[in-house]
């Protein structure tokens, strides 16, 4: 069934991500970098000492806890798990430091792509990376919430209401998320199932996209501008929003629209991945093939 419903995202990583290292400040006010070129940009630390640890306070909490000993950090690092040893730092009476910077968890929005009879779901089309390294993030629990595009404000950080929940993420791709609904979104209960189409079936010209933008899910009309049949990736398809309803609306692709289901001839072909920098009305999708990993 092609959806087009926004959701909120919420994820936690597989252990606790390094997003980079820096300097501290000793108590002798000397500058130190503990873990430069110990710790990498992209590994995931998930135990200190052989102690586990998968939240940046429980990180914390076990470099303080062991004070200026010699540690000993469980990494995972380009699926490999592997040790390193680092000293920390004293920076203040009871505070010690390694210099890293770190994430454990981030936050979106975006659009489920299709559901299957059985409740599971793909959404986005493209994987959750994150923004500092660019990098795929490891995700170890993510959930789906129920949410409603009405304006771009800048949110506040926490977890989102577990009321509104409505499904768990279990995959996190190049091509996009994938888990288990909890319940269908109300207004998708009348929708009907459509044919997956081949990227061979589809064609320069007419399509459109479904999405929800203003509490409905509607159809808006696109302009399938370049296929490119061999792609592996999220962009086999270059697409123009033609729809002046749209248009007006959003001015073209906006982030929250990634995952927005691409229909044409009554089959859907894909999902919305990408907008153009330099022109809000263009973008790129990804073929269903991909997404449903029949690539």
């Amino acid at each position: 069934i092609p959806a087009g419903c926004p959701v909120g995202i919420y994820v936690e990583t597989n252990g606790v991500m390094v997003i980079g290292t820096g300097s501290v400040y000793g108590m002798d006010n000397a500058e130190y970098s503990p873990a430069e070129n110990i710790v990498k940009s992209g590994d995931y630390i998930v135990s200190v000492n052989q102690e586990n640890v998968k939240t940046k306070a429980e990180l914390v909490d076990k470099i303080n806890q062991f004070g200026s000993d010699e540690l000993v950090l469980g990494i995972r690092r380009n699926n490999e798990n592997i040790k390193v040893k680092i000293k920390p730092v004293q920076t203040s009476a009871d505070e010690y430091k390694i210099g890293i910077w770190i994430r454990d968890n981030t936050q979106g929005v975006g659009m489920i792509t299709y559901i299957r009879g059985d409740g599971s779901y793909g959404a986005l089309g493209h994987g959750i990376t994150d923004i500092d390294t660019g990098l795929l993030m490891e995700v170890n629990n993510g959930q789906l919430f129920n949410t409603e595009i009405i304006s771009i404000v800048k949110g506040e950080r926490g977890k989102p209401d577990e009321e509104q929940k409505i499904g768990q993420i279990t995959d996190n791709t190049d091509f996009g998320i994938k888990g288990k609904l909890l319940k269908v979104p109300d207004y998708l209960s009348d929708k009907q199932a459509v044919e997956i189409a081949s990227k061979e079936e589809i064609k320069k010209g007419k399509a459109i996209i479904q999405s929800c933008i203003d509490g409905q899910v509607r159809q808006y009309e696109i302009e399938i501008v370049d296929i490119n049949k061999s792609d592996k990736g999220n962009k086999g398809i270059v697409l123009e929003v033609t729809d002046q309803e749209l248009l007006n609306k959003t001015g073209g692709i906006v982030q929250g629209l990634s995952g927005s289901p691409i229909l044409q001839n009554g089959k859907i072909i894909g999902a919305v991945t990408h907008v153009f920098v330099n022109d809000p009305a263009k973008g790129y999708g990804i073929f269903i093939e991909n997404m449903l990993g029949n690539n």
